[in-house]
């Protein structure tokens, strides 16, 4: 152990030697523990101050969504120094092992390190999972936004839809063609698309909102969204439930967290175990005289070493319930993490399971809207021709926009989808964004 402080330990013997008041060193760490923070899958961005607030004039694509939603959320900054005090946790039990100096020197050393170090873990493991949530949030909120905006597309296309029904109508209705009927058929028709449009424009601004929210903004901040490629889905590789499984224990920061609170705890009741031995210790003192008799003088030296054995006879049953509570302790946390291992597999579950069912309904949907089109032109035609009636017309209008409807929701689904099965597995990092750029 001590060749390992070798270096630090030689530093804060210069210092104090040279009157350097060892307070000082608080602004350095001496045993790196702060490099461990750098464990996750993200890098600390320094809080809101460091964010690129410029991006927000220009066109946001979703990895600048993504960075400003890391940047300004709290709960994120908020895990980081969670993280950050752990780790000088970590640093005051490893410092345990050094010398202390004030006056006498004394040499004290400290089981806990193990513990300290495993509480790191789990704590760099909560970071990763509040900012893969933080992640993922802002990427439904993304698509959320997309998804509202298409639909008062949608609804604007179905308003001047019925707009040209209702001129055919009207015409029809002029020319003595058409009744009464047809005209207020599809004046309501009209008029119930205008209020479709209308309410899909104040779910969009309210979407916007969220988004805006979860970049860190006040919800009326204006921003723009750059364009997105419409696409249809690849076809979803088909992977075992027992991969996906596997690939979620290896990555899952909530059940790394809860493999390393059980090595916390396991290293508790170890040490509890260890103060109930008998301790040993070394001591050892060399001592140099001199002495001056008639004019001669004359040099002794002496030296000694000894052993002390302390055996802790009775402590009054303390380390018996000690060891008890520990043991308990370690039983829920075992018991914890296989909650959370449980949880886990349903969540992978649904979440592979959604990803195919977006997959599936997003290629119907797109039939649906081919079908529905066509449907829709040739009521259309028909009525205008006089040989339709504005019933079967203003049906199929409705049954298009609809059709819309759904290959706007199911496209936005299956995109965001693919963001919460690799949440699920705990695989949604930044390099599914096309980047591998760390914000700092």
């Amino acid at each position: 152990m001590w060749p390992y402080f070798a270096g630090p330990a030689a530093a804060l013997f210069a210092c104090a030697l040279a009157g350097w008041p060892l307070n000082a060193a608080a602004s350095f760490d001496l045993f790196s523990t702060e490099q461990r923070l750098a464990d996750g899958q993200f890098a600390e961005n320094g809080g809101a101050a460091a964010c690129p607030k410029d991006k927000i004039g220009s066109l946001l694509a979703l990895a600048d969504v993504v960075e400003l939603a890391l940047c300004n959320n709290p709960q994120t900054r908020s895990a980081w120094a969670n993280a950050r005090a752990q780790a000088a946790q970590l640093g005051s039990s490893v410092s345990s092992y050094l010398p202390t100096l004030s006056g006498p020197i004394s040499v004290s050393s400290s089981r806990s390190q193990t513990g300290a170090k495993q509480l790191l873990v789990a704590a760099n493991a909560a970071r990763d999972e509040m900012l893969q949530s933080a992640f993922l949030s802002a990427v439904q909120s993304y698509y959320a936004l997309l998804s509202a905006r298409a639909s008062v597309q949608s609804y604007l296309a179905a308003e001047n839809a019925a707009s040209k029904s209702l001129d055919a109508a009207q015409a029809r209705y002029k020319a003595g063609t058409a009744t009464q009927a047809d005209r207020l058929q599809a004046q309501t028709a009209q008029s119930q698309a205008v209020l479709n449009r209308i309410r899909a424009e104040g779910e969009a601004a309210n979407a916007q909102g969220e988004l805006a929210n979860a970049m860190g903004f006040d919800a009326s901040q204006p921003f723009e969204l750059a364009p997105v490629p419409d696409s249809t889905p690849d076809p979803v590789a088909e992977q075992s439930m027992g991969e996906l499984l596997e690939r979620a224990r290896r990555s899952r920061p909530d059940l790394l967290a809860a493999e390393a609170q059980i090595k916390a705890a396991e290293a508790s009741l170890a040490a509890i175990k260890a103060s109930g031995l008998p301790v040993f210790t070394l001591s050892g003192t060399l001592s140099r005289s001199k002495s001056q008799a008639g004019g001669a003088s004359s040099t002794s030296f002496g030296n000694s070493v000894g052993v002390q054995v302390s055996v802790p006879w009775f402590s009054g049953f303390k380390d018996t319930y000690r060891n008890r509570a520990s043991q308990a302790q370690l039983e829920s946390t075992t018991a914890e993490r296989d909650r959370v291992a449980n949880r886990i597999a349903l969540e992978v579950w649904k979440a592979y399971q959604a990803l195919l069912t977006n997959s599936h309904a997003l290629r119907a949907a797109e039939d649906l809207v081919a079908s529905a089109d066509q449907s829709e032109k040739m009521a259309l035609g028909r009525y205008k021709a006089g040989i339709g009636s504005i019933l079967d017309t203003l049906t199929a209008q409705s049954t298009l926009a609809s059709a819309n409807q759904q290959r706007v929701a199911a496209l936005y689904n299956f995109m965001a989808s693919k963001f919460a099965l690799a949440q699920a597995i705990g695989q949604l990092d930044l390099t599914m964004l096309g980047t591998r750029e760390k914000y700092d």
